[in-house]
């Protein structure tokens, strides 16, 4: 004899896989938007800053936005993905109709977000239940970048670099000393970067002077001397236009790496604005590059 409460998990696993569709549908548009975070993804552009285990605590279901090891199982609100997660979404849920306790779910706690490290069925089967809060095992992962729950990875990234940017410009004077507010990047770790060159630089200016040559004094030689004029070589070749959606500043840690395989290849004296041409030709897309492509694509051959 089927028991009832088994049935009603089932119709309630049915319920859920309607409601991920549904979201699915809607949220075709930005389907980043619609998936679990991954712990591996968010670790590796974030800087770890240590690890404390916290022990058992009722933990708020919406902020728990990511796996360790299942995010392509389940959407965004834990939603089951695919019917293979039945059999064991229904045990679950069945367990909750029938009162029995089951263990905590074991949680990471990153920037004030949780993922989750065992225990995705029973935070899916919470979720669609209503439920506010979960028991889980916590272990906090330091980081000084706070993940809203509504993030997904675009954002996630955007809000890293903007922390990277105040971070660099506090500790290194930048804005102080060259009075330039847009050293803008779009990608994680390039303020690093910039701090290597700059201490590579400072190496060489350190080889020609009888003294020590200051980080601020370097960081003041190299914007001179370094950025600026490929700054304006970017400008001056138009480069910007052939790279939607990326900084000036972007460009420069492009153009920096295609020059010195360049000046390998030609020599030292080969000149930045021959550099900036050449990835403009070998890398840039733009408007003509564009509708070469699409003309290009009509007239193929099927």
């Amino acid at each position: 004899m089927t028991d009832p409460l088994d049935e009603l998990a089932a119709s309630d696993f049915s319920r859920a896989r309607l409601r991920e569709a549904l979201t699915r549908v809607g949220g075709f548009l930005r389907p980043e938007h619609q998936r679990l975070l991954s712990l591996d993804e968010v670790r590796s552009i974030l800087k770890i800053r240590g690890e404390e285990y916290r022990g058992v605590m009722p933990v708020p279901l919406e902020l728990i936005i990511g796996s360790e090891g299942r995010y392509r199982d389940f959407a965004r609100g834990f939603l089951p993905r695919h019917d293979y997660l039945r059999d064991r979404w229904i045990r679950v849920d069945s367990a909750h109709y029938h009162d029995v306790i089951l263990p905590p779910v074991r949680l990471y706690e990153l920037g004030g977000a949780y993922f989750v490290r065992d225990g995705n069925h029973r935070v899916s089967v919470a979720k669609l239940q209503g439920a506010l809060e979960i028991d889980a095992e916590v272990t906090s992962l330091g980081s000084a970048v706070r993940i809203d729950k509504g993030m997904d990875m675009d954002a996630l990234r955007r809000a890293i670099v903007g922390y990277e940017k105040r971070e660099f410009y506090a500790q290194t004077l930048f804005g102080q000393v060259t009075d330039d507010p847009a050293l803008d990047f779009t990608a994680p770790g390039a303020y690093d970067q910039i701090v290597e060159h700059v201490l590579v630089h400072k190496y060489y200016l350190n080889e020609r002077s009888p003294e020590e040559i200051s980080f601020v004094d370097a960081l003041d030689s190299w914007y001179r001397s370094v950025y600026r004029p490929i700054i304006e070589a970017i400008e001056a070749e138009g480069l910007l236009s052939g790279f939607r959606g990326r900084t000036a500043s972007d460009l420069y840690l492009y153009l920096v790496k295609h020059w010195d395989e360049l000046k390998r290849r030609y020599g030292l004296h080969y000149p930045v604005s021959a550099a900036a041409r050449d990835f403009r030709d070998r890398y840039g897309r733009g408007f003509l590059k564009d509708a070469k492509a699409f003309l290009g694509s009509l007239f193929k051959k099927r």
